[in-house]
């Protein structure tokens, strides 16, 4: 286990309704034995079903905690996990744009995966980012007012006084959480 990370706290946000396996497990597992402090929030709080590819139903993980509550203050980063369902899900809630608006506003990093954008399109904060995303979403980002969309399998983008760090795929996890570790030891 690497200490890279000691003392840094990261939130990874979802829906209960179900998220992409590795978009939440990997991140999640990699950043925890880089030392981070690591809590995972969801909708509701309690069970997530996890999904491999958007369609097989995978194992269920528990969240720490209820999105309700949390602030933006006491965390690095925001890590968004993408699949279908959970980002359209995800980005209806309120709780979750009000803590992306909040992490955007604060300064600090956020990080999202294949379609988790649309919750900072959403949230109102994708304005004068380059970023990229599944190809699906390149669309909704424009018409938000992203200054671009690139087919790069990570994306990191200073503008606006905050970091966004984005991947399209599950395919781009590792260059995805290198990313995210580099930009937190630089926090």
């Amino acid at each position: 286990m690497s200490n890279l990370l000691t003392g840094k706290k990261v939130v990874f946000i979802t829906s209960n309704t179900g998220i992409e396996r590795d978009e939440l497990v990997k991140p999640l597992e990699a950043l925890k034995a880089q030392g981070a402090l690591v809590t995972h929030a969801s909708s509701d709080g309690g069970t997530t079903q996890t999904f491999v590819h958007d369609t097989e139903k995978d194992r269920t993980v528990e969240s720490d905690v209820s999105l309700a509550g949390l602030n933006a203050s006491d965390f690095d980063a925001l890590v968004i996990p993408g699949g279908t369902v959970n980002a359209d899900t995800l980005r209806l809630d309120e709780n979750a744009q009000r803590l992306a608006k909040e992490f955007a506003g604060a300064g600090k990093i956020i990080a999202a995966i294949c379609h988790g954008p649309w919750l900072l399109i959403n949230a109102g904060v994708v304005t004068g980012k380059t970023l990229t995303s599944y190809s699906s979403v390149k669309l909704d980002l424009e018409n938000a007012g992203a200054a671009g969309w690139v087919d790069v399998e990570v994306k990191q983008c200073q503008a606006n006084g905050w970091t966004l760090i984005t991947s399209r795929n599950p395919k781009d996890i590792p260059a995805f959480i290198d990313t995210i570790v580099a930009a937190l030891q630089k926090a």
